[in-house]
């Protein structure tokens, strides 16, 4: 291969790899998709170390004994990141690989957090790095590295040294590659939903934050919802009592979009309604319900059984559109139109989670806490808490703005994004970086968040069997670490 130009940090401006990606077609899905897919039941059946349910892998008899609790933890490669603050830094450098609807969404609310620049860019498509390029510009910052060259591109990315913090925003079947990219190169890494999609995935993603000392971040934004937030504090001002259960979820008709030509390059996301039977986007829904029960802070996730219903929605969404001979006329979809699920914690709490993109439902992610002292509901949101109510009717949320976040209260919504929750999901992850203090969200969390994508499907794949949920932290569970409910620094 012909040499290239180093820039001043030592890499190519223009910047292909040395390697051919040989993993993909030149349209439609790739071949590590078709990969990534086949693998989510053997691997994750591996990855839970039951051999019980490598039994029923194998067609056999399911065990009489289900969900019992996983112990065969892969090898610890280093030491925990359990509460493992950022090294401090008068700026956050950041590089962006993805730069479709949310990418180009998310960049001008980097550019507006006090501290952080945006210093390279990576897509695909050269004409959205270009414009990307031409927004940082605009704003008065320098023009960042841009990489546009192959799928590899992003690894030169990875490499630069003007880079602290790579964003991940990518179709989903990049998202390991490129995390594990990003820390392999000693860069911290915060990636879009969901994080991965199998379980083996997502200790190597454990590991490797473990092994190279670099936080691997599910960038949650529900997590900082100003409802959410309220809920929180609440919660663990014990307004709420014990608590008992919770629901969560993602309900988002997505139909048109899932059938356009162009809102997602190659229609990626469509096609992993042709792979799989289960929950294909957990984290929205989970994220903060498993905050409110401290999940991975004095309690975890053990068990989880899920069902589907019949995939009909976008069939008949199809046959309404959709012409006759159409190339989607072939494609057949096994994606349940709702898929839910019950997960069951340590203290013996319940999650109830929810998904639905495929049927015609306004827009909820459930958002629900009940404790023996009341109950909070989001859609519209309403609370019943005694003493404060006792005729047995809803009173206003808004009553209890007094127990809004800092950082609603302080930083507010900031230039917006899903109604600020976006921004300050930014802002506050630029502070904690800045000052050299813990994340509110780390590598555990990232992988109890997104193991019921795979778990999920296996359970639906066995008649709604309980799955175990690997423990993460390896026992660590217990310890008292920072959370999205942040003092103010």
């Amino acid at each position: 291969m012909a040499a290239k130009e180093e820039s001043e940090h030592g890499q190519p401006e223009h910047n292909q790899p040395d390697h051919e990606p040989g993993t993909s077609t030149e349209h439609g899905v790739s071949r590590r998709a078709a990969l990534r897919t086949g693998a989510i039941a053997g691997t994750t059946l591996a990855a839970l170390g039951t051999g019980q349910l490598g039994a029923a892998a194998a067609g056999q008899q399911p065990p009489e004994v289900l969900g019992a609790e996983d112990r065969s933890w892969p090898p610890r490669r280093g030491r925990t990141m359990m509460g493992v603050p950022f090294e401090p830094r008068a700026q956050v450098r950041v590089g962006i690989i993805g730069l479709g609807n949310r990418g180009s969404a998310m960049l001008p609310l980097f550019l507006a957090v006090p501290g952080m620049r945006v210093t390279a860019v990576c897509d695909v498509d050269p004409a959205k790095v270009a414009k990307a390029s031409s927004v940082i510009t605009g704003k008065g910052y320098p023009a960042p590295a841009t990489f546009d060259e192959g799928e590899h591109a992003f690894e030169w990315l990875c490499r630069r040294d003007d880079v602290d913090l790579v964003y991940v925003v990518t179709p989903w079947d990049w998202h390991v590659d490129m995390a594990l990219a990003a820390m392999r190169s000693g860069k911290h890494v915060g990636v879009e939903c969901p994080i991965a999609t199998t379980v083996e995935d997502l200790w190597e993603l454990v590991n490797t934050s473990e092994q190279t000392r670099r936080h691997c971040l599910q960038l949650e934004n529900c997590c900082y919802g100003r409802n959410e937030l309220r809920a929180l504090r609440m919660a663990h001002e014990g307004m709420f009592g014990e608590l008992l259960h919770g629901s969560g979820a993602y309900l988002h008709d997505l139909r048109e979009l899932l059938f356009s030509d162009t809102y997602y390059a190659d229609q990626w996301r469509r096609d992993w309604h042709t792979r799989l039977d289960g929950d294909l986007y957990p984290t929205h829904g989970l994220g903060p319900v498993a905050s409110y029960l401290d999940i991975n802070r004095g309690d975890r996730l053990v068990r989880m059984t899920s069902m589907s219903t019949p995939a009909l929605g976008l069939a008949d969404y199809r046959a309404r559109h959709v012409p006759e001979g159409d190339p989607k006329w072939r494609e057949r979809y096994v994606n349940g139109d709702v898929t839910m699920s019950l997960l069951q914690t340590e203290q013996g709490r319940v999650i109830h989670l929810v998904h639905g993109v495929s049927s015609p439902h306004p827009y909820s992610r459930l958002n629900h806490l009940a404790g023996t002292k009341g109950v909070f509901e989001d859609y519209p949101p309403r609370i019943y808490l005694e003493p404060d109510a006792t005729d047995h009717r809803w009173r206003d949320w808004d009553d209890y703005a007094e127990h809004d976040h800092w950082l609603w209260k302080e930083v507010g919504p900031g230039p917006g994004g899903h109604g600020g929750m976006d921004y300050l999901m930014l802002y506050r992850l630029g502070q904690t970086m800045r000052l050299g203090l813990p994340p509110d969200m780390d590598v555990y969390d990232a992988a109890a968040w997104n193991a019921p994508f795979a778990l999920s499907a296996l359970s639906v794949r066995y008649g709604s069997l309980p799955m175990p949920v690997p423990d993460f932290t390896r026992g660590r569970w217990r310890t008292p670490h920072p959370g999205p409910d942040s003092e103010k620094p």
